[in-house]
Parts: structure tokens; sequence; C-alpha cells
């Protein structure tokens, strides 16, 4: 939270520790531990800016009625010095306490100094977490579940960011396994159809334009030359060379969508370096593992699940999840992140529950590893829901998305609902350049404030810094509900990291437009009265910036004209 307001609430509290200290010493509560209370802001205002319920909780304690003991602190609670007007006691016994208006100059004034970096803290000590997201099988274009975990993962890592976390984002390329062969398979088959269309494509293998235009490629450049070799030899062509398009591809794509990774890695350096080994190795030792019809199984049972799994299938190939459990063994291991997180899709809820029974037998702490589970997108044209169909190739790619929506409206849009809940996300709405549209509303709050400004500046006004009498006449209700939501950021991203929910950051800077447009259309900036003109320019600057800095962390412009 702001430096203000964490300092404020550090100061109340140590004022009602003080308050119980001294009733005790002059025999008003009887002597007897002080117990943990919470201090909080209401819901509603008139209950004051801050309540505690402190009085509450030292009924058992002090053996006295809340309001009795409520009414003992009102008496010795001194808020001399503070940035505390009053404190008035409700219903049963709880404090609430009101902010007087110098509160309020404070926090412009931290928002102003703090610029580029106001909303960040130190909550996250600086732990190493890495944030994985998309690892979209490399096997064709993303597609639009791709497009929302892109959004997701990268906001959120950035949210994290200003948590005070060292943060990494990764991109895991399974460019081995099944899917790879399949992806073999298609290409094969393309292939030998360009010479003999009796060759027929099997059901489940891949169908999209992207394979067709591979094998037309290869073609061109290395004619028959695979047609009569062995089907091992040909399929290992045709992968080597589609393979790092496609993943040169992705990278292009999310370079588009502005995402950059600290790392691709490669699924393949598990298998190449021994890691999978390893970790079936590491497993058997542990004694977790057994045989059964000629496959080596891990007792997964043992670890809260509701079946064991095959780890070596009796062909002496692993199972998918070997090189996975591999995989994150280097993450919080080798590597030594203090925090593993993946964003997923809503297809992976047992995952979570097997990868953690790995870890645990692995004898790792398995809650070093969150899973992000993300939920579908239905997109939607004139109230109608667009079908998709990845296997048959018409699905809506990242790209073709966001050839079709503005890029900021994209990221944004994906952020406006918490990642486990379904989002339909609005083509139109999504174009529109209005108020109707979210991302549009904030960005214009942003650009009426840099008008404002630069309309001031061209008649002469002085954006100066106003003193602190001119500061306290920012006393209207639309000014003190716009100061406090500014005050709230900081506290704002730590809650959205710990929730991994970016969509707060979304919904904090959309509400803070909703009441710089409220105040906007309230008051007059450029006033005659020259102190509060300065102390609304001053507001204005903080909202401005403070838009700013939040578009910023989510990766999203914001223009000073619209």
């Amino acid at each position: 939270m702001s430096k203000i307001v964490n300092k404020t609430q550090e100061i109340l509290k140590n004022k009602i520790n003080e308050a119980f200290e001294l009733a005790v010493k002059n025999g008003e509560l009887p002597k007897a531990e002080v117990p943990e209370f919470i201090i909080e802001v209401p819901a509603n205002k008139a209950n004051g800016d801050y309540s505690s319920n402190a009085a509450m909780a030292g009924a058992r304690s002090f053996r006295k009625a809340p309001r009795m003991i409520a009414e003992s602190l009102v008496k010795y609670i001194d808020l001399t010095d503070t940035l505390f007007e009053r404190v008035e006691i409700a219903g049963a016994g709880f404090l609430n306490f009101f902010l007087s208006q110098r509160f309020f100059g404070e926090i412009l004034k931290d928002v102003i100094a703090c610029g580029d970096d106001y909303g960040k803290s130190d909550y996250g000590q600086g732990k190493r977490v890495l944030v994985e997201f998309v690892s979209a099988n490399p096997t064709g274009p993303m597609h639009i579940g791709n497009a929302r975990g892109g959004a997701i993962g990268d906001c959120l890592a950035s949210v994290l960011d200003w948590a005070g976390f060292d943060v990494s984002r990764e991109f895991y390329v399974n460019d081995a396994g099944n899917q790879i062969e399949k992806f073999a398979t298609s290409l094969e088959v393309r292939y030998l159809q360009h010479f003999d269309s009796s060759v027929e494509m099997p059901e489940d293998a891949y169908h999209g334009q992207d394979i067709t235009d591979h094998a037309e490629t290869f073609i061109a450049e290395n004619g028959d030359k695979y047609v009569n070799t062995s089907s091992e030899e040909r399929r290992k062509a045709l992968v080597d060379f589609a393979l790092p398009k496609n993943i040169e591809g992705l990278e292009r794509d999310l370079g588009r969508y502005r995402i950059t990774y600290d790392k691709w890695f490669r699924e393949s350096s598990l298998h190449n370096d021994g890691s999978v080994e390893r970790v079936i190795e590491a497993l058997k030792e542990k004694g977790v593992t057994y045989e059964m019809d000629g496959a080596l199984w891990f007792k997964a049972s043992q670890f809260g699940n509701d079946k064991d799994i095959v780890l070596i299938r009796a062909n002496g190939l692993p199972t998918y999840i070997v090189p996975d459990i591999a995989y994150h063994y280097n993450k919080l291991v080798t590597r030594g992140f203090d925090k593993a997180i993946d964003v997923l899709g809503a297809d992976h809820h047992g995952y979570i529950a097997r990868m953690k029974a790995a870890l645990t037998a692995l004898g790792l702490d398995a809650s070093r590893l969150d899973i992000v589970i993300m939920q579908m997108v239905r997109l939607v044209r004139d109230g109608e829901t667009i079908k998709l169909s990845k296997r048959s190739g018409k699905a809506i790619t990242l790209n073709t998305l966001i050839d079709e929506v503005p890029l900021d409206a994209a990221r944004f849009f994906f952020n406006l609902r918490e990642p486990n809940s379904h989002f339909d996300f609005d083509l139109e709405l999504a174009a529109k350049q209005s108020s109707e549209n979210p991302v549009y509303y904030v960005q214009y709050a942003h650009a009426r404030i840099c008008s404002i400004l630069k309309k001031a500046q061209e008649q002469g006004i002085d954006l100066r810094t106003p003193s602190d009498d001119e500061l306290a006449l920012l006393s209207s209700e639309e000014e003190r509900d716009l100061i406090r939501h500014l005050a709230s950021l900081t506290g704002e991203v730590v809650s959205a990291a710990k929730a991994y929910d970016p969509a707060k950051i979304t919904h904090y800077v959309i509400e803070l437009a909703t009441l710089f447009h409220k105040f906007y259309n309230a008051h007059r900036v450029i006033v005659d009265d020259e102190g509060l003109m300065a102390a609304r320019l001053y507001l204005c600057k903080a909202v401005r910036d403070t838009i700013k800095n939040i578009l910023e962390m989510l990766k999203i412009t914001a223009p000073q004209t619209m």
C-alpha cells in the first residue's frame, strides 16, 4: 500500500495498543493480554475511513462488554499529531476512525514523489518466482485460449514484479512426445499426398492449412527426395524442417502480443541431459513405484490421488507426466526458484494433484508449486458465439484476433475476469471507441487529463506543487473519494499478487477512471481561486500518473490524445 497508508495504519495500531495499556494502568480494564485485532476499511464511508474490532476482540480477555471496552479505549486514544481527526464508537463496540484533511494531501504528495514507482512494494521480499504460461504445443498456430493465457500470465508476472517478487517468464516448448509424433504423421501424409492422392490422413491428425503449407514448402526445397526413404527418416526431416519455423512463429506472434519470455525451455533437453531418467530413478529409490503388466507405476494414491499413475509404458516409453515431473524438479531444485506458477487450461484440474503428489514423493514442498486454472473463452459477434475447431483448421488464432481488435483491448479484455471464470470476448465491443469499451474508457480518462494539463500550460498556468493549506481545499466528496482510491493502489497490487488475479488491477483502474470522470463532471479544474486550481491540477497529475503506471504494468498504451 502507499507509504502514507502503511504508516498511518501502523500508527493507528500503536495508538490502540497504547490505549489498552493506559486503560489497564488506570484500573479501567483488568490486567490481561492485549488480543489480536484487525484494522480495515469499512464498506460504508459513514463508518469512517478505518474501523477496528479491538474492543470486540478484547471481550474475553478483559471480561467486559465490548462497548465498555470501547469507551475506555476512546478515552485514552491520543490522535494528536496523527492524520486522524476523531474516533467514534459504533454498534456493540466498533471503533471508527476518521482521517483529517491533511491525510489526503499527503497521499497526493506521495503519488507524485514516487512517480513511475507508485504502486510498487517490497511485499515479495525479492523471492524468486517463475511464471510459466501459454506453453502451446508447437504443432500449429496459437488459438484463442492461448491468447487469454498469454494476457493473464504476462500481467500476473507484472503484478508479482510490482509486488516485490523477482519474476521470470518462461515458455515450455513441448518438442517431444505424442504431440510431435502426431505432428510428424500429419506432415508425412501431406507430403506423400502431393505425390499420391490416395494416401489418407488419419482422423486424429492435424488437418490445418499450416500443415499443408509446411509440406508444400518442404517439397519446394526437397522435391520427391523423401518419397522412397524410410518413414523414420522422412518424418525426422519434415519435423526438423517445420518445427523450428513453428517455434519461431510462436515467438514472433507472442512478441507482437507484447510478451517477451526470459527463457524458452525445451522439453527435449530433459530427455537429452538425462533428467527424465534421473527422476524415474529417484522415485524408485524413494520406494514409491512398482511394476505391473510390464509398466512402471507411481504410487500416487499414497499421496492423496484417487489412483496410481503409469510412468513407463509396457513399450518402454515414458508417459507425458515424467518429463513434466522432471521439468518442475528443474524449476524448484536445479534452478532454485522459491515458487513455480503455471497458468494452465481448465482441463488440467487432475494434473495439479498428480504433479503435487510426485513432488511430495521426491521430498519437495509441493506448496512451492501453484497452478492457476484458466477457464475457456467464447468469442461473440452480434450476440452469437463463434464456433471454433482446432482439428479442422478453422480455429481463430492469436494473430487473427489481434488483426481484428486493438491489441490494447485484447490484453485488457482477457484480464477483465479472474482466470477461473468463463469469459465471453465481445469482438464488437473490443473494437468500439466509446465509454462502453472499458479499455477505451480508461485511456480516455488519461487523455482527458493530459488535455487539461496542456490547456493549463497554454494559458500560462504554473503546474506547481501546492502548499498543504491549498491541498486541504480538496475537501469535496468527489475529491476525497478519488484520493482514497489512489491511496489503495499498492494494497490492491499486493492483493492481486496474493490471489494470482490480475483482474483486480483492471477493476481498480476502471474504478479510478470512473471516479475521475465523476470528479471532473462535478468540479471545474481551472478556476479563479489560484490555490484551489493548483490543488486540482495536482490531483489531476496524480491520477494521470497512476493510470499511466497501471496501463504500463499491463503493457497497454496510455495515449495523450484520443
